[in-house]
């Protein structure tokens, strides 16, 4: 039994027949809803199972919803739902979120200039532990190092006689001093009483000095870097006594300002 066309009603024979959008049409009622246009297999577009071409197939467009008071509590709760997921996330993650990098040249280069970086600042600070508390920050490393002998040569002083060795000067401290004899409204200074102080005898080593150092204390010594230091004798860890070839001075010095020729 033949079909009826889905646009006339009239009976659709096998010759003419055109099966598209679940319905039977003839050839020529297979044509678009809007400019009635005959349309084929292949260039027909089908919307609510009716045929139109591509200029007049429809758009679809969107309707605007109002905000109820529905809308509102239901886009709320969804903002509260996504937050809370999001912090569930966020703890599950916190502390595996490690992006792994790729050791290149260069971060090889930084990394290995870093591990430099911290063997010196470790030397520093375990030269400074070894050599005992240091003063406030902010000093001169020369004056901390004053302040910390300070703590080992009273005692020294203490044990050893004051006798004037062969090989060191006698070094003058101002003391209490007798009052100056004026002249006409001129004061004439009073001179300085001269204070012996001990070193140890004996020696013969020689050093060199890498670096200057100014003398932060009467029995101490200064010298440049490249001077080189005779007869030397060693004190302890921190200090030593020696004479400046250069200069003649004789007194105290710190060990690691010089090295052994």
């Amino acid at each position: 039994m033949n079909p009826n066309c889905a646009r006339c009603g009239k009976i659709v024979y096998p010759t003419e027949k055109v099966n598209c959008l679940d319905k039977f049409w003839h050839k020529a009622c297979f044509h678009c809803e809007t400019c009635k246009m005959t349309l084929n297999m292949k260039n027909y577009k089908g919307y609510e199972k009716k045929p139109y071409c591509n200029a007049h197939y429809p758009k679809q467009s969107f309707t605007m919803v109002a905000d109820t008071p529905e809308n509102l509590r239901l886009k709320q709760q969804s903002e509260l739902q996504s937050q809370v997921r999001y912090k569930e996330e966020f703890e599950k993650n916190k502390g595996k979120g490690f992006s792994v990098v790729a050791d290149t040249p260069e971060l090889q280069r930084i990394k290995k200039t870093q591990d430099q970086i911290s063997n010196i600042k470790y030397h520093e600070e375990f030269e400074k532990s070894r050599m005992g508390p240091t003063g406030g920050e902010g000093m001169e490393p020369e004056r901390r190092d004053s302040q910390d002998s300070s703590s080992y040569r009273r005692p020294l002083e203490q044990q050893q006689p004051h006798h004037v060795p062969t090989s060191a000067p006698v070094y003058q401290q101002p003391q209490q001093q007798p009052m100056a004899q004026s002249y006409g409204g001129y004061k004439e200074p009073a001179a300085p009483v001269s204070v012996q102080r001990s070193a140890p005898g004996g020696g013969g080593k020689r050093y060199r000095a890498v670096y200057d150092y100014s003398a932060a204390d009467e029995d101490e010594v200064s010298f440049q870097d490249g001077d080189t230091i005779v007869n030397v004798q060693q004190i302890d860890d921190g200090w030593m006594y020696g004479t400046v070839e250069r200069t003649g001075d004789t007194g105290m010095l710190p060990a690691n300002y010089v090295e052994a020729i």
